[in-house]
């Protein structure tokens, strides 16, 4: 922590720089009503969000080369107030906090950034970001004209920017940063500050423009956003839903383009197709004359630690292009790459031509880019469930369902959004390390405080988050009353607004409940046996991750409501009572999840007392040889916490089944530079009644690799280039130029059998096929000797290829199947 700590005081200390290049070689950054330009050239740049502190350093150069290799030209990433200033005046700028250098291994890699500083960043991240200490300040409104958090805020942003200029990395001075957003979604929430809301914005607008970044500024979803500051789009669909820049003289940018959703405990994934993310790229660029587009998020990666929002999976964006563990998510990977390429096929005609639109009808429509001698076209089908026959420039056009086909040249089709030619690949969990021997685990029971044993004290309920300052998802609500032996039956009910309760009456176990992430509040009523005499009641309420959205998120309540036990012949209620209260577990406080903490304590042979819930487990295990990513399958466990070398991978929560009946997440991931080749410390602090035993250590790799392409597909973009310039010297269309299952292993891998292979008519797709009735017998020989013992292979679809049309007259497609080992 220390050199970046010491860069961040020097800082603060900097006098501010200009604009100008400080003598090191700036570029210029500035933007018109068209687009960004740089260094005088205008650019439409694609941008994909990768967060530092959800993957790891080492991590870091793989993923930035792999969104490089998709087309991308810009990384984008939010800045986490929290991780960095933990407590005030302490910064953390270690490891995965590292910023600086994930800046500069991106401009190692000749990328752009994007860096979106906040300080409020939501990202269902805890708290949006802010660290929890700013709910102390004295008559602080976080995110409103409110002078305390105005003060905290600028002091804050001022130092993230005075670091950036302090290593020279804003574009200005020859750095990669083009782009700052200040803020995050404010729009959403600002009528609720009613008249403090429109001063705020204002004034962050201000606050940004003075650091004299020498860079543009942007705020998302902010209509309002004052002179010169960028106003931006986030969501799904913004070539339909936004309303476009409020000044002519600003570009068209989407900061958030959503790859798929994020996920929660409880829900099933949800998933966004590579062809409507495709399809709502271009019709952005196209209708809005869109120049900047982001992808969020690129790379979800790991919630690490404690660090996700309210019921936020650990796993996070797992369906981006890069899957959690940096793999290619394909088909979306490829064919987002095919996007890319097409459009900058147009760069032309778009940056510098006259954009024309005309309607074909309701639902067909056609956006055309004129210049001087150039032109390009975007054919829109909005139609979901018809292809459409549109005649463009005396040629007729086939466009699928909801498609956008490219005319990089107002005349051939470089590419549809609706036709997938890029390959599919299936990720498999091989199991590496089974660790079921019971011999191999130990465990400690956490220690179930009483009332006697507690030191804060309060005669109501405390409320949660205030109490515990996010030092633990846990605290213990304690009491102790004297039962009347006459009313023999009673029955615990607890009302919550935490997310999940455990319940232990004179230290035995009696139930649980949780609420879920659309509906956190819930009951829980057990019926209960009581003792004779003095009964201690020890209720443990716990937070699986902060709030991160929403106005007056200081404001915002958790833990238990109200406490009563009825019995048969009367109610009591214990909300007004005397309270003792314990935050966080001892084996917290003790740390016995490290190799230092987890020697101080007396473990026992696993299995050898009663079981109870709350009990912490540990083992050790040797790390997979080999290079594939590494994750620890959890399925029989409940709900908890692990941590490997004293590492936290992230909370689970494997029981909380979604309506298809299966965990939401099993998975979870360690990254490869959390291992030692042996003796890796596991802990597990597990609250329900899970099974270590049952758990193993799986590597993650994609072992079977899809592609599946007609005759109607079209070409990959890169040969559209070669074949016109070919077309315009002889006018002849070069033969080779044909739709081609194109399918490639891993790195590392090489393909070792071919699954499936039939050139006619398959029927089903890449998840379910089967032979159709056109079949060339050749199919399986043609591809096993184009593709086998080789990591990448290409087979045209092709009648001379399969040595003779199988059944003349019928569309013909592709369908192989491979294994990559």
């Amino acid at each position: 922590m220390g050199q970046y700590q010491l860069l961040c005081l020097f800082g603060l200390l900097l006098t501010t720089i200009g604009g100008s290049d400080g003598g090191g070689g700036g570029n210029n950054v500035t933007y018109d009503g068209r687009s960004l330009i740089i260094n005088g050239h205008r650019k439409i740049l694609f941008s994909g969000s990768i967060h530092y502190p959800r993957s790891t350093p080492q991590m870091w150069p793989r993923l930035i080369a792999k969104a490089k290799e998709g087309g991308l030209d810009v990384v984008q990433t939010l800045v986490f107030w929290n991780l960095h200033e933990p407590q005030p005046g302490q910064f953390d700028f270690s490891g995965r906090r590292d910023l600086v250098r994930f800046i500069k291994e991106v401009q190692a890699q000749g990328l752009y950034v994007c860096l979106r500083i906040g300080p409020f960043i939501e990202g269902e991240w805890g708290y949006g970001g802010l660290p929890f200490w700013l709910h102390d300040v004295p008559g602080i409104v976080f995110r409103s004209d409110n002078e305390p958090f105005k003060f905290h805020m600028k002091r804050y942003a001022t130092m993230i920017v005075n670091m950036m200029k302090a290593a020279r990395l804003y574009a200005s001075q020859g750095g990669p940063i083009i782009l700052s957003q200040i803020e995050n979604e404010y729009g959403m929430v600002e009528h609720s500050f009613l008249e403090k809301g429109p001063p705020y914005v204002r004034w962050a607008a201000k606050l940004a423009v003075d650091l004299q970044t020498g860079v543009p500024w942007v705020m998302c979803k902010q209509d309002d956003a004052p002179d010169p500051v960028i106003n931006a789009c986030n969501g799904r669909q913004c070539g339909e839903t936004f309303a476009g820049p409020n000044s002519p003289d600003k570009p068209a940018i989407w900061t958030e383009n959503w790859t798929s959703f994020y996920q929660v405990y409880g829900d099933e994934a949800r998933i966004r197709s590579a062809e409507d993310i495709a399809y709502h790229v271009a019709l952005f660029i196209a209708k809005m004359k869109g120049s900047y587009v982001n992808y969020y998020m690129y790379h979800g990666g790991t919630n690490f630690g404690r660090t996700a929002s309210a019921y936020v999976l650990t796993g996070y964006y797992d369906q981006a292009p890069l899957d959690e563990y940096g793999l290619l998510r394909q088909p979306k990977w490829g064919h987002l790459k095919e996007l890319h390429s097409a459009v900058k096929l147009c760069l032309k005609p778009m940056l510098s031509g006259v954009l024309v639109s005309m309607n074909f009808s309701t639902l067909q429509e056609a956006f055309i880019f004129q210049g001087s001698s150039e032109c390009a076209a975007f054919l829109v089908n909005k139609d979901k469930r018809n292809n459409a026959t549109v005649y463009f420039s005396n040629l007729m056009y086939e466009l699928p369902p909801l498609s956008i086909s490219i005319l990089p040249d107002c005349k051939t089709v470089a590419f549809n959004t609706a036709k997938v030619s890029t390959q599919y690949g299936t990720r498999s969990m091989e199991q590496r390390q089974k660790l079921d021997s019971v011999e191999q685990w130990e465990e400690y029971k956490e220690a179930i405080p009483t009332y006697d044993e507690t030191s804060l004290r309060a005669n109501f309920l405390l409320e949660q988050m205030n109490t515990t300052k996010d030092a633990s998802d846990y605290l213990w609500y304690n009491f102790r009353f004297k039962h009347d032996p006459s009313d023999s039956e009673s029955v615990l009910k607890v009302s919550s607004l935490g997310h999940v309760l455990h319940a232990f009456i004179n230290g035995e176990f009696v139930g649980s409940a949780h609420g879920k992430h659309s509906d956190k509040s819930f009951t829980l009523e057990k019926m209960v046996h009581l003792i004779n005499g003095t009964n201690n009641v020890s209720l443990l309420s716990v937070m699986v991750g902060l709030p991160d959205s929403g106005a007056y998120l200081e404001r915002r309540v958790a833990g238990l409501r109200n406490v009563s036990i009825q019995g048969a012949k009367e109610l009591k209620d214990f909300s007004s009572f005397s309270w003792g209260y314990q935050v966080g577990l001892l084996g917290e406080k003790l740390q016995i999840f490290t190799d230092y903490g987890s020697r101080i304590v007396p473990w026992s042979r696993y299995g050898s007392s009663t079981h109870q819930p709350l009990t912490w487990y540990k083992t050790v295990f040797d790390a997979p040889t080999g290079s594939d990513p590494v994750a620890i399958n959890l399925i029989p466990m409940g709900k908890g916490e692990a941590w490997v070398n004293g590492q936290s991978i992230g909370r689970y929560w494997v029981s909380f089944l979604t309506p298809q009946g299966t965990p939401s997440q099993s998975w979870y991931h360690i990254p490869r530079s959390f291992l030692k080749p042996t003796g890796n410390l596991l802990v597990l602090l597990e609250e329900e009644n899970g099974y270590p035993p049952g758990i193993s250590i799986d590597t993650v790799s994609v072992t079977k690799i899809c592609g599946h392409v007609s005759d109607s597909h079209l070409p990959p973009v890169i040969s559209w280039r070669s074949q016109n310039q070919r077309t315009l010297k002889t006018h002849k269309k070069i033969p080779g130029r044909r739709p081609k299952v194109q399918i490639r292993c891993p790195s590392g891998r090489k393909i070792s059998t071919i699954l499936f292979a039939s050139y006619g008519n398959p029927n089903g797709n890449c998840d379910n096929y089967a032979i159709g009735s056109c079949h060339s017998s050749n199919s399986r020989a043609v591809v096993e000797k184009a593709c086998l013992g080789k990591r990448s292979c290409t087979v045209p679809v092709w009648t001379e290829k399969f040595y003779g049309d199988p059944c003349p007259g019928i569309p013909k497609a592709l369908l192989v199947d491979a294994q990559c080992t």
